[in-house]
């Protein structure tokens, strides 16, 4: 939303260049990328060091309890830029006038996003919400699978990296199958309750 009120249209479209670009970058390149950003001798070590934040390097992917903010922090600056795209076209179908009517009503820039740009896209909204709620049992399978390693796999194992173990490691086919089949199911019964909660919430949703 505030991309969208940027009036220089050469700072935005520069800011939009920045933020799309790692989407189209490998999560092989793109973690591999930080990997060797935050080893204990890399820039961000290095940087915390300069600045007397840390006595001793921290071991961001070795010590279980760093990595999920470092799996969550590297997947928003992948894909924070490509998510924008949808909110960014869903905010240009909303009807300019309002915006004008508002505007000579005596509404400031942060109003009318609140009263207008806000319910403009709710139907856009709830369904990225939807889909959102029906995939939090699908972790990014390469993004994790890059960043995990034996020391920080207490944290790091996920219900796709234990599939992929079970059944193509262990050749143990029925019980990888059978997981996976349940995950397929408690994930259509999130869609159906976050859609249903959506319609009697929002009277929006996705079917």
């Amino acid at each position: 939303m505030l991309l969208n009120e940027i009036r220089s249209t050469k700072f935005k479209s520069v800011v939009q260049t920045i933020t799309y670009l790692p989407h189209f970058l490998s999560w092989v390149i793109f973690g591999g990328l930080f990997i060797t950003l935050l080893n204990s001798d890399g820039i961000v070590n290095y940087m915390l060091g300069r600045l007397h934040l840390i006595d001793s390097p921290l071991q961001f992917l070795a010590d279980p309890s760093y990595f999920w903010g470092v799996a969550i922090g590297t997947g928003l600056l992948k894909d924070i830029g490509w998510g924008a795209i949808l909110y960014l076209a869903a905010m240009a179908g909303v009807d300019q006038s309002l915006h004008e009517a508002a505007s000579i009503d005596g509404a400031g820039r942060f109003k009318r996003m609140l009263h207008i740009t806000i319910p403009g896209i709710l139907p856009t909204l709830m369904v990225l919400i939807i889909f959102a709620v029906s995939g939090m049992l699908n972790n990014n399978f390469t993004q994790i699978y890059v960043l995990q390693n034996s020391l920080n796999l207490p944290a790091s194992q996920v219900i796709d990296t234990y599939v992929y173990q079970t059944g193509l490691l262990n050749f143990q086919f029925s019980s990888a199958t059978a997981i996976g089949l349940m995950k397929s199911v408690f994930a259509l019964l999130l869609l159906f309750g976050a859609n249903t909660l959506s319609k009697k919430i929002t009277k929006s949703g996705l079917f």
